[in-house]
Protein backbone atom coordinates (compact mmCIF):
# COMPACT_ATOMS: atom_id res chain seq x y z
CA UNK A 1 0.00 0.00 0.00
CA UNK A 2 1.30 3.36 -0.93
CA UNK A 3 2.35 6.07 2.15
CA UNK A 4 1.33 9.68 2.02
CA UNK A 5 2.98 12.42 3.98
CA UNK A 6 0.59 14.04 5.84
CA UNK A 7 -1.05 17.50 4.60
CA UNK A 8 0.62 20.39 6.35
CA UNK A 9 -2.44 22.28 7.27
CA UNK A 10 -0.98 24.63 9.84
CA UNK A 11 -2.70 27.95 9.34
CA UNK A 12 -0.52 30.30 6.54
CA UNK A 13 1.34 32.82 8.95
CA UNK A 14 2.86 29.41 10.57
CA UNK A 15 3.60 28.03 7.65
CA UNK A 16 5.79 31.41 6.73
CA UNK A 17 7.09 31.65 10.07
CA UNK A 18 8.44 27.51 9.55
CA UNK A 19 10.14 28.72 6.16
CA UNK A 20 12.11 31.55 7.68
CA UNK A 21 12.74 29.60 10.80
CA UNK A 22 14.43 26.90 8.88
CA UNK A 23 16.08 29.54 6.83
CA UNK A 24 17.97 30.77 10.27
CA UNK A 25 18.47 27.25 11.86
CA UNK A 26 20.64 25.72 8.76
CA UNK A 27 23.04 29.01 9.31
CA UNK A 28 21.46 30.75 5.58
CA UNK A 29 20.15 33.68 7.62
CA UNK A 30 22.89 34.49 9.76
CA UNK A 31 22.57 36.72 13.24
CA UNK A 32 23.03 40.30 11.59
CA UNK A 33 21.04 39.58 8.48
CA UNK A 34 18.56 41.65 7.00
CA UNK A 35 15.10 40.49 6.10
CA UNK A 36 13.51 41.24 2.90
CA UNK A 37 10.77 44.03 3.73
CA UNK A 38 6.98 42.81 4.55
CA UNK A 39 6.14 43.85 0.86
CA UNK A 40 8.99 41.72 -0.69
CA UNK A 41 8.14 38.62 1.33
CA UNK A 42 4.72 39.12 0.94
CA UNK A 43 5.67 38.50 -3.03
CA UNK A 44 8.05 35.77 -2.56
CA UNK A 45 5.61 33.83 -0.63
CA UNK A 46 2.69 34.68 -2.51
CA UNK A 47 0.98 35.61 0.74
CA UNK A 48 -0.83 39.22 1.93
CA UNK A 49 0.78 41.44 4.23
CA UNK A 50 -1.37 40.74 7.35
CA UNK A 51 0.06 36.81 7.19
CA UNK A 52 3.90 38.25 6.93
CA UNK A 53 2.48 40.26 9.91
CA UNK A 54 1.88 36.95 12.10
CA UNK A 55 4.76 35.11 11.21
CA UNK A 56 6.91 38.26 12.00
CA UNK A 57 5.41 38.58 15.44
CA UNK A 58 5.82 35.22 15.80
CA UNK A 59 9.68 35.08 15.03
CA UNK A 60 10.11 38.27 17.12
CA UNK A 61 8.68 36.66 20.13
CA UNK A 62 10.70 33.96 19.97
CA UNK A 63 13.70 36.17 19.81
CA UNK A 64 14.91 35.13 16.10
CA UNK A 65 14.39 38.06 14.54
CA UNK A 66 14.32 42.39 16.20
CA UNK A 67 13.86 45.46 14.81
CA UNK A 68 17.43 47.35 13.64
CA UNK A 69 17.37 50.61 14.58
CA UNK A 70 16.50 51.72 11.07
CA UNK A 71 13.21 49.73 11.66
CA UNK A 72 14.52 46.87 9.34
CA UNK A 73 13.84 43.33 10.85
CA UNK A 74 17.17 41.58 11.39
CA UNK A 75 18.14 38.17 12.79
CA UNK A 76 18.77 37.55 15.92
CA UNK A 77 19.48 34.94 18.83
CA UNK A 78 17.12 34.76 21.46
CA UNK A 79 18.40 36.24 24.54
CA UNK A 80 18.93 34.00 27.74
CA UNK A 81 15.68 35.86 29.11
CA UNK A 82 13.91 34.97 26.57
CA UNK A 83 14.91 31.93 26.68
CA UNK A 84 14.49 31.25 30.53
CA UNK A 85 10.53 33.16 30.57
CA UNK A 86 9.49 30.41 27.98
CA UNK A 87 11.21 27.46 29.94
CA UNK A 88 9.38 29.16 33.08
CA UNK A 89 6.17 29.03 32.46
CA UNK A 90 6.19 25.53 30.96
CA UNK A 91 7.86 24.76 34.12
CA UNK A 92 5.16 26.21 36.26
CA UNK A 93 2.39 24.60 33.84
CA UNK A 94 3.64 21.46 35.03
CA UNK A 95 3.35 22.71 38.82
CA UNK A 96 6.63 21.99 39.60
CA UNK A 97 7.75 21.50 43.10
CA UNK A 98 10.37 23.57 45.41
CA UNK A 99 11.91 20.26 45.96
CA UNK A 100 12.08 19.31 42.06
CA UNK A 101 13.55 23.34 41.21
CA UNK A 102 16.08 22.49 44.36
CA UNK A 103 16.77 19.62 43.18
CA UNK A 104 18.07 21.00 39.82
CA UNK A 105 19.56 24.19 41.65
CA UNK A 106 21.86 22.18 44.01
CA UNK A 107 22.79 20.28 40.26
CA UNK A 108 23.57 23.19 38.49
CA UNK A 109 24.87 25.83 40.57
CA UNK A 110 27.81 24.29 42.14
CA UNK A 111 29.23 23.15 38.95
CA UNK A 112 28.62 26.43 37.96
CA UNK A 113 30.65 27.60 41.15
CA UNK A 114 33.53 24.84 40.58
CA UNK A 115 34.15 25.87 36.65
CA UNK A 116 34.21 29.70 37.17
CA UNK A 117 36.92 29.46 40.20
CA UNK A 118 39.59 28.60 37.73
CA UNK A 119 38.11 30.70 35.17
CA UNK A 120 36.74 34.33 36.64
CA UNK A 121 39.01 37.33 36.19
CA UNK A 122 40.22 39.83 39.20
CA UNK A 123 37.90 42.63 37.91
CA UNK A 124 34.77 39.90 38.30
CA UNK A 125 36.36 38.80 41.62
CA UNK A 126 36.23 42.31 42.25
CA UNK A 127 32.34 42.70 41.27
CA UNK A 128 31.56 39.94 43.97
CA UNK A 129 33.30 41.76 46.75
CA UNK A 130 31.76 44.88 45.99
CA UNK A 131 28.49 43.39 45.62
CA UNK A 132 29.20 41.65 48.81
CA UNK A 133 30.01 45.14 50.53
CA UNK A 134 26.39 46.48 48.86
CA UNK A 135 24.55 43.65 50.59
CA UNK A 136 26.45 44.00 53.74
CA UNK A 137 24.78 47.59 53.85
CA UNK A 138 21.04 46.34 52.96
CA UNK A 139 21.11 43.31 55.68
CA UNK A 140 17.86 44.97 57.05
CA UNK A 141 16.28 45.69 53.25
CA UNK A 142 15.45 42.17 51.80
CA UNK A 143 13.95 43.55 48.57
CA UNK A 144 17.67 45.27 47.63
CA UNK A 145 19.29 41.73 49.23
CA UNK A 146 17.55 39.35 47.04
CA UNK A 147 18.58 41.81 43.57
CA UNK A 148 22.15 42.03 44.82
CA UNK A 149 22.04 38.08 45.55
CA UNK A 150 20.71 37.77 42.01
CA UNK A 151 23.45 39.83 40.72
CA UNK A 152 25.84 37.44 42.67
CA UNK A 153 25.02 34.26 41.00
CA UNK A 154 25.18 36.30 38.00
CA UNK A 155 28.48 37.48 37.97
CA UNK A 156 29.84 33.66 38.52
CA UNK A 157 27.64 32.02 35.56
CA UNK A 158 29.07 34.79 33.59
CA UNK A 159 32.63 33.71 34.73
CA UNK A 160 32.07 30.16 34.45
CA UNK A 161 32.17 30.46 30.55
CA UNK A 162 30.34 27.55 30.41
CA UNK A 163 26.88 28.84 27.84
CA UNK A 164 25.25 25.74 28.23
CA UNK A 165 25.61 25.83 32.35
CA UNK A 166 24.64 29.58 31.97
CA UNK A 167 21.63 28.80 29.80
CA UNK A 168 20.42 25.71 31.80
CA UNK A 169 20.29 28.21 35.72
CA UNK A 170 18.32 30.93 34.10
CA UNK A 171 14.82 29.43 34.15
CA UNK A 172 15.82 27.16 37.70
CA UNK A 173 17.10 30.95 38.49
CA UNK A 174 13.82 33.12 37.86
CA UNK A 175 11.59 30.32 39.35
CA UNK A 176 13.69 30.23 42.23
CA UNK A 177 13.90 34.14 43.09
CA UNK A 178 10.29 33.79 44.58
CA UNK A 179 11.68 31.54 47.05
CA UNK A 180 14.64 33.41 48.10
CA UNK A 181 11.86 36.35 48.81
CA UNK A 182 10.02 34.55 50.72
CA UNK A 183 12.93 33.16 53.13
CA UNK A 184 14.56 37.08 52.95
CA UNK A 185 11.35 38.69 54.07
CA UNK A 186 10.40 35.76 56.33
CA UNK A 187 13.18 35.25 58.63
CA UNK A 188 15.49 38.22 59.94
CA UNK A 189 18.49 36.14 60.05
CA UNK A 190 18.46 35.27 56.00
CA UNK A 191 20.21 38.26 54.75
CA UNK A 192 22.76 38.16 57.06
CA UNK A 193 22.91 34.10 56.90
CA UNK A 194 23.12 34.83 52.55
CA UNK A 195 26.20 37.12 53.26
CA UNK A 196 28.51 34.87 55.05
CA UNK A 197 28.05 32.28 52.37
CA UNK A 198 28.65 34.63 49.56
CA UNK A 199 31.92 35.44 51.58
CA UNK A 200 32.93 31.89 51.92
CA UNK A 201 32.16 31.35 48.30
CA UNK A 202 34.18 34.45 47.36
CA UNK A 203 37.06 33.20 49.47
CA UNK A 204 37.02 30.06 47.76
CA UNK A 205 37.53 31.92 44.43
CA UNK A 206 40.41 34.22 45.39
CA UNK A 207 42.11 30.64 46.23
CA UNK A 208 41.27 29.44 42.60
CA UNK A 209 40.06 26.30 44.48
CA UNK A 210 37.14 24.19 42.89
CA UNK A 211 36.41 22.04 45.38
CA UNK A 212 36.31 24.29 48.43
CA UNK A 213 34.39 26.42 45.80
CA UNK A 214 32.19 23.58 45.12
CA UNK A 215 31.26 23.10 48.79
CA UNK A 216 30.34 26.34 49.63
CA UNK A 217 28.18 26.60 46.94
CA UNK A 218 26.17 23.28 47.57
CA UNK A 219 25.96 24.47 51.46
CA UNK A 220 24.47 27.42 50.26
CA UNK A 221 21.76 26.36 48.46
CA UNK A 222 21.29 23.33 51.20
CA UNK A 223 20.93 26.62 53.30
CA UNK A 224 17.70 27.95 51.53
CA UNK A 225 16.00 24.92 51.33
CA UNK A 226 16.83 25.02 55.22
CA UNK A 227 15.66 28.16 55.19
CA UNK A 228 12.40 27.80 53.26
CA UNK A 229 11.09 25.06 55.60
CA UNK A 230 12.16 26.63 58.82
CA UNK A 231 9.75 29.49 57.19
CA UNK A 232 6.69 27.03 57.34
CA UNK A 233 6.76 26.82 53.44
CA UNK A 234 5.42 23.90 51.90
CA UNK A 235 8.80 21.96 50.10
CA UNK A 236 6.52 20.05 48.39
CA UNK A 237 4.08 22.86 46.55
CA UNK A 238 4.66 24.05 43.28
CA UNK A 239 6.01 27.57 43.07
CA UNK A 240 5.50 30.39 40.59
CA UNK A 241 7.14 31.89 37.69
CA UNK A 242 9.03 35.47 39.34
CA UNK A 243 7.52 38.50 38.01
CA UNK A 244 9.95 41.18 38.84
Amino acid sequence: MASFAKINTAPTYRRLYDAIEGEIMKGRLKPGAKLPTETDLAGQFGVNRSTVREAIRLLEQTGLVERASSRRLIVSTPSKDQLAAGMSRALTMHQVTFMELWGAMITVEPAIAEAAATNISDDQLDALEANIEEARAVVSQPKQSIELDRKFHEIIGEASGNRVLILAREPINLMFNPAVSKVMSQLSQATTRNVEAHEHILGAMRQRDPGETRRWMQKHIDDLKRGYEHAGFDLHGPVQVSRA
